[in-house]
């Protein structure tokens, strides 16, 4: 993980079948998907998000996924995750 004031980069590794739990937060998501594929649930609607492919989630909108294989993606926030940086994420940290 890397960050500067404004932006943070971070690579993410979830195993297959891994959720990660209906969250939100005040940072905008950028979410590239190196290897594998996540499955999204976003305002109501079913995404799929294969190698190669990115997604944005807007900031504050509600969303969780699902690793439906091995994934290695790269997320990308602005502002920089205060929680990630605190490591005061639980949510995530249990969900895997």
């Amino acid at each position: 993980m890397v960050h500067g004031q404004q932006i943070m980069l971070a690579r993410v590794f979830i195993k297959k079948d891994g959720h990660v739990p209906l969250h939100h937060h005040v940072n905008e998501q950028l979410t590239y998907i190196l290897e594998g594929a996540l499955k999204f649930a976003i305002n109501g609607k079913e995404i799929v998000v294969r190698s190669g492919e990115v997604l944005c989630i807007p900031a504050n909108m509600p969303h969780e996924a699902w690793a439906l294989e091995d994934t290695l993606d790269l997320d990308v926030f602005t502002p920089p995750r205060q929680d990630w940086l605190n490591k005061t994420d639980d949510y995530l940290r249990h969900g895997r």
